[in-house]
Parts: structure tokens; C-alpha cells; sequence
């Protein structure tokens, strides 16, 4: 009889343990399934950071006092695993938007540069048509020879070629005086003797000089200071279009060039000059954008002039 009423007893609580065990057995499912995707967003959303879980917003029940059923902590679980699964749901949105929102970015920033280089494009096509021959001299000063050569040749009466012999000469005097350096640095002399006639304010005789320095030694560290100062001696000479397209290429070709910074904000000054107030905000926004606290001080503070004067 004992043994009887111990074998009823032990098949009962058998029967009783079975459902929770099976119910057990569901949540150690997802609760795997759980923890497979959430290490999936966290390697999408946290790309080579650490594998570790963060802790749950969910806390266990701590209140003190008696469980009302014996099967309490299956159902905390439950009820936990439940929020997990609305908590990867959410993050899961967020991170498809996210990525939705950065390829709509890319896509107007790739427009926008699309449009600015097309812009610039059609700028120096028209400047360079407006530009006269003569505004193109050589390099280094000109032999005296070749002048009389010149004046020798010339069908003109002699009263009438005076005056522009006389304006040559000068001209020629002016170039001479600008010491030609001779450091042994080949790149080096070459940019400085450029800058010493940008100096002296002979604007087309450094143009030409400067453009020599980018196209020879387009890799150097000296085209960079060569082609902004280029555009310096264009704005200088009151030519803003052909500025603006020098600027822009320094910037574009030469984005961490050491003035590269320097010929973004010019850029916007040119641009202002031509009264395309839009165009210039443009270029100072994008040089906050892409050097910000990195530009130097006088980049930045002759920037912030030049963008209250467009009313940026």
C-alpha cells in the first residue's frame, strides 16, 4: 500500500513539472534566438567593439514577501524577454533609418559638389575666353635683345612704337629689380621668386611664374602654397572669376595641402566679389565642415570677417 500511494505521488508531481519544463525549454529558445540578433546589431551598430551584452533596463523583482505562484520566476522571464525582444525591434528601426538618412546625405553631398564643379567649370571657360593674350608673359625677364628685335621688325613708324618700347622698358626695369633666389632648393626658388613678384605687385609675371611652380612639381609640397597664391594674384588684380577657379582647384586637388584651408575661405571672398552671395556661404560652411578648430587662426578669423560681409 505504501508503495502504491509513493508511486501516485511521484507520477503526479511528474505531470506537474512537465509543462514547466517545456515552458522552460521555449524561453532558453528565445532567448538564444535573443542573443544571436542582438550580437548581430551590435556588430552593425558597433562595428569591432566589444562582444559584451549591456545590462537590461528590466530589473528583476526584488520587492520582498511570498510569490503568489510557484511558476513567479518563469513568468518574470517571460515578461523580460518580451521587453528584450521590443527593445531589438526599436534598435533595429533606428539603426534602418540611420543608414537611410546617411545614404540621403551622401546623395546631396555628392550633388552639390557635382553642381559646384560644374559651376567653376563654366566660370573658368568664360574667363579664359575674356582674357587677353598679352596678359600671359614669360617667365623670367625678357632679354634686351629681343625688344630691339621686336621694334626692328615692326611695320609701324618709328614716333608710333616709341611709347610702347618706353612702357616695356620700364616694365622690364621693375622685373629686374626682384632678386631671383638662388637657395640651391630648385622647388623652393621657384616659388619664392614667384612670391617676391607677387610682391612687388607684378601680378602677371607672377601668375605666369606660379603656374610654372603646379605644373612642374604638381606633387610637391610647394604646389599647394603655389596655386593659392595664384588666386591671390588674380583677386589682387581685380579678376574674381579666374580667383575663384584657382581656389577652388588648390582645394579640390589638394584637400590637406597646408593651404588648402586658405583657398576655401578666398574661394568665398571671390565669390562674394561676383556677387554670388550663395555660392560664397556655401564655401565658408563647408570649410567650418571640413577643417573647423584644424584651419588656422588667421584662416578662421579672416573667414568670420569675410562671412559677415556676404551676410552669411
Amino acid at each position: 500500500m505504501r508503495y502504491t500511494i509513493f508511486f501516485g505521488a511521484a507520477t503526479i508531481a511528474l505531470a506537474a513539472a512537465m509543462p514547466a519544463a517545456a515552458q522552460d525549454g521555449a524561453i532558453d529558445k528565445r532567448v538564444e534566438r535573443l542573443e544571436k540578433e542582438m550580437r548581430a546589431v551590435q556588430r552593425t551598430v558597433f562595428p569591432g567593439g566589444s562582444p559584451t551584452f549591456f545590462e537590461g533596463e528590466i530589473a528583476p523583482d526584488n520587492t520582498p514577501g511570498e510569490r503568489t505562484r510557484s511558476n513567479a520566476p518563469v513568468i518574470d522571464l517571460t515578461a523580460r524577454v518580451d521587453a528584450l525582444e521590443s527593445q531589438l525591434q526599436t534598435l533595429t528601426g533606428q539603426t534602418e533609418q540611420n543608414a537611410f538618412q546617411l545614404r540621403e546625405l551622401e546623395k546631396a553631398f555628392a550633388a552639390y559638389k557635382a553642381e559646384m564643379d560644374k559651376r567653376f567649370a563654366d566660370s573658368a571657360a568664360a574667363a579664359v575666353e575674356a582674357t587677353p593674350a598679352s596678359l600671359a608673359p614669360a617667365v623670367r625677364p625678357p632679354v634686351a635683345t629681343s625688344t630691339t628685335a621686336a621694334a626692328t621688325t615692326a611695320k609701324k613708324p618709328a614716333a608710333t612704337a616709341a611709347k610702347p618700347a618706353t612702357s616695356d622698358a620700364a616694365r622690364l626695369a621693375l622685373v629686374k629689380k626682384v632678386e631671383v633666389p638662388s637657395s640651391g632648393n630648385e622647388i623652393k626658388d621657384a616659388y619664392d621668386y614667384g612670391f617676391r613678384l607677387w610682391d612687388a605687385k607684378l601680378y602677371p609675371e607672377a601668375q605666369a611664374q606660379l603656374k610654372t611652380v603646379v605644373a612642374k612639381w604638381p606633387k610637391s609640397s610647394q604646389a599647394s602654397y603655389a596655386q593659392n597664391l595664384l588666386g591671390r594674384a588674380y583677386l589682387d588684380e581685380g579678376k574674381p572669376s579666374l580667383a575663384a577657379v584657382a581656389f577652388y582647384n588648390n582645394y579640390k586637388d589638394r584637400p590637406s595641402g597646408a593651404r588648402a584651408p586658405h583657398s576655401l575661405m578666398y574661394m568665398g571672398v571671390a565669390l562674394d566679389k561676383l556677387g554670388r552671395k550663395a555660392d560664397a556661404c556655401k564655401a565658408f560652411r563647408e570649410l567650418d565642415e571640413v577643417y573647423g578648430d584644424k584651419a588656422p587662426q588667421d584662416v578662421r578669423t579672416d573667414a568670420a570677417a569675410a562671412k559677415a560681409k556676404a551676410g552669411c
